[in-house]
């Protein structure tokens, strides 16, 4: 089973190399870098918590700004693909950039999951903001404990919920909650944290599955 989903998704990675290849190119072409496409993945993050907060402030609109910061976080995401593909494929890769990719990523996971919990808590929904913390907390510890370990030079790459998961998860709880919450017979928001509890359970399970990992590295 794991064997399979890797084969899937390096697959899927791969496809949407052939997609991004061309534009890659003509970036490259304008003068853009890979640091600036990873400024720019940020600040479409930036706009994607604004659009949950928005979405606290025009009630009769929210759930199609919460559709639309789904939307801006996959948008956003393409973009942490391009600057590396950019980095590789023109020989632009450099020290500083790979730490400044890594930096810019987990801003980007903070500030958009914030912005959920900040509309689940706005609008009463107290549980579904503790979970999206949860959620949070799980997404940074999986890449702090990584980090972690590759700095003591361990590889540290196992376990299921990893960052593209995540983020998957998240735009697609975020989009379809915006475009089904007209037509659904429950309550819309359970489209937008129910990737939440996922996120929740399976990425605490994968930091603390990087822990023994490295434990047993070490022994």
């Amino acid at each position: 089973m794991a064997n399979f989903y890797s084969v899937l998704r390096d697959g899927i990675q791969k496809a949407v190399y052939v997609l991004i290849d061309k534009p890659i190119a003509l970036a490259v072409k304008i003068g853009l870098t890979p640091n600036g496409i990873t400024t720019l993945g940020l600040l479409g993050n930036i706009l994607a918590a604004g659009l949950f907060v928005l979405a606290t402030l025009y009630p009769e609109h929210q759930y199609a700004f919460i559709g639309w910061g789904g939307a801006t976080i996959l948008l956003s995401s393409i973009m942490d693909m391009v600057d590396g593909r950019m980095a590789r494929t023109c020989d632009l890769c450099s020290t500083f950039g790979a730490f400044y990719d890594s930096v810019l990523d987990r801003y980007c996971e903070l500030l958009t999951l914030a912005g959920i919990v900040y509309y689940f808590f706005a609008v009463g929904e107290e549980w579904m903001a503790l979970v999206t913390l949860l959620s949070l907390i799980g997404s940074i510890m999986v890449s702090y404990v990584r980090a972690r370990a590759e700095g003591l030079g361990i590889e540290c790459k196992v376990g299921l919920m990893q960052r593209p998961e995540r983020v998957v998860l998240t735009c697609l709880g975020a989009v379809l909650c915006g475009a089904l919450a007209p037509v659904v017979p429950f309550h819309p928001l359970w489209l937008l944290v129910t990737p939440q509890i996922i996120i929740a359970v399976l990425a605490n399970i994968t930091a603390f599955h990087r822990i023994l990992h490295v434990g047993k590295q070490c022994s």
